[in-house]
């Protein structure tokens, strides 16, 4: 989970804005394709999903994205269906970073 989870633009009131909400699963997977540069199947396999899966998260995550910039939105990133392994559940709860998964 990263440590900022609430995005807006400059100058605008929360009260004014529309939200859009970024699910975990919708972060980690830009995380992973856009960010690292993964290949969809290597990704597919660390979020231990099918890589059609992938491709569907991945293809809600961008329109989010797009949407929130084109827009005006505020972003939050939250929810979803996720477990962090023991590594990264120590590390949350010290306000760290958990790369534990990314090879």
């Amino acid at each position: 989970m990263p440590e900022i989870t609430v995005f807006k633009p400059l100058g605008v009131p929360r009260t004014e804005l529309e939200e859009v909400v970024l699910s975990v699963e919708e972060i980690e997977a830009i995380r992973l394709k856009d960010l690292e540069g993964m290949d969809q199947n290597l990704s597919a396999e660390q979020m231990k999903v099918s890589r059609a899966t992938f491709q569907r998260v991945l293809n809600s995550a961008r329109t989010k994205i797009a949407d929130v910039l084109i827009n005006g939105k505020l972003l939050r990133i939250e929810g979803g269906d996720f477990e962090l392994d023991e590594h990264c559940r120590n590390r949350q709860r010290q306000r760290r970073r958990c790369d534990s998964d990314v090879k």
